[in-house]
């Protein structure tokens, strides 16, 4: 017999079915046995009237909370049964796997007249335990919604003629652009693992490719303990050539995050509003642009927010927090682009203009940069010379190579998902991750 989700059991009444799944909830009484199985598209409830089916108290005996049972049975209507009026009344239940008592509690449980409330256990006990706190349906909703995003993502581009690679995470030269980075050992030298795939995107454009993007890992050595950094992450990245401006690839970012928002919002906005109180909000284009001087100038102006002259070359936590505030006043948005950094804080690959600005950005969501994008540098003279002010001549020689023999001009920028996946649903980083990586976790 093949297996009924939870979701289509309404479509099966007055038939036999099987269904598989957690037991969420379990009241057995001396009559009455009530199981709700819970599979990962919702749940349905299993009663047994015990005088009827005593072949099924010993199995119903020995379940506890989140053991795992295959129920057969008929499913009925019953309009008192809140999970949508169906039940199963079971003909076998039989124990895949008893669970221990669980070690974590996963959510808030209220207190009753008999019992005291209990609170949820903290995010880094319930990561130790994350394949038990991944059960609710929260979590899981979390991983659908992500799943939307990136799939729009990818059908967009795809549609675009851009076209998916693969770059190596191992890679020869310490440093792409100041970053830290993680050292391992390669059989008799040293390698390090890729904090982006930057290198390899603009050699996919030298290489011709024209349109790119990659949806992978990144590693980041940096000792940072915040709602929004990581030491691992999944990045989507993208290249594409034959831009004019670095104007050119900011449009490309807000048609994409525009149209995967619509998606994520038809897939499943009203389950994420219910579940966690956040609307998913599809932007309007063109996004908000403000340049970086600009922004403290209203900064200052509207919150009285002022920014010390040595850090005006780049974006503040403060300011960046801020300008989500100053965006929804001035243009009732949740994005805005920030441009005229200084080419002190930009990678030495981003094309300077003629006053030696770089003809890049940051996207900012929700008060959180979460792009730095680009027109890139593909003139080698001009690339070299940039890498040796910065003292990165000899680590990105191998890089330099990709321009030496012609390439077009090209820019583009690199999202993190965990980080879309934290704003669109108001969480912490460790939250929006299957399992968070940081410099004191590494396990599970």
């Amino acid at each position: 017999m093949e297996r009924t989700y939870a979701a289509d059991v309404r479509g099966h009444v007055g038939e036999e079915i099987k269904v598989q799944g957690f037991v969420e909830n379990l009241r057995n009484g001396a009559a009455m046995a009530f199981i709700v199985l819970k599979d990962v598209t919702g749940k349905v409830q299993i009663t047994v009237e015990k005088e009827k089916l005593p072949a099924l108290v010993p199995v119903i005996d020995t379940l506890t909370p989140d053991s795992v049972i295959t129920v057969i049975g008929v499913a009925i209507e019953n309009e008192y049964v809140k999970m949508g009026g169906i039940e199963l009344i079971p003909s076998s239940i039989v124990a895949e796997s008893i669970a221990d008592a669980l070690p974590i509690v996963r959510k808030d449980i209220p207190a009753t007249k008999k019992k005291q409330a209990v609170e949820r256990s903290s995010i880094d006990q319930r990561i130790d335990y994350r394949w038990i706190d991944l059960r609710t349906e929260e979590n899981q909703l979390m991983f659908r919604a992500q799943t939307a995003f990136v799939n729009a993502m990818r059908k967009f581009l795809l549609e675009r003629n851009f076209i998916e690679i693969h770059t190596p995470k191992l890679i020869g030269a310490a440093s792409e652009s100041g970053a830290d980075v993680f050292e391992v050992k390669y059989f008799d030298r040293n390698a390090y693992l890729a904090q982006s795939p930057q290198f390899y995107k603009q050699m996919a454009m030298a290489a011709g490719f024209e349109r790119i993007f990659e949806c992978g890992p990144v590693f980041r050595a940096e000792k940072s303990f915040t709602n929004k950094h990581t030491t691992e992450f999944t990045g989507f990245d993208l290249e594409f050539s034959y831009i004019t401006s670095f104007r050119d690839v900011m449009k490309m970012e807000e048609d994409l995050l525009t149209y995967a928002l619509k998606e994520v919002k038809a897939a499943c906005g009203d389950e994420i509003e219910a579940l966690f109180g956040i609307p998913v909000i599809v932007p309007e284009t063109p996004f908000p642009v403000v340049k970086l001087a600009d922004l403290y100038r209203g900064l200052e102006e509207d919150f009285g927010y002022t920014c010390p002259d040595a850090e005006k070359g780049d974006l503040t936590t403060d300011a960046e927090r801020l300008s989500y505030e100053w965006v929804k006043k001035h243009y009732n948005h949740e994005f805005l682009f920030v441009t005229d950094y200084d080419a002190e804080k930009r990678a030495f690959y981003h094309m300077r203009d003629e006053n030696g600005v770089p003809m890049g950005y940051d996207l900012i969501w929700r008060g959180t940069e979460i792009t730095t994008g680009a027109q890139r540098e593909h003139r080698y003279d001009v690339l070299k010379k940039q890498a040796d002010e910065k003292g990165l001549g000899n680590d990105v020689k191998f890089y330099l190579e990709f321009f030496r023999y012609g390439c077009p001009p090209h820019g583009g920028f690199g999202l993190g998902v965990d980080r879309l996946t934290m704003l669109l649903l108001g969480l912490h980083i460790k939250e929006a991750m299957f399992l968070f990586r940081g410099p004191n976790r590494l396990t599970p």
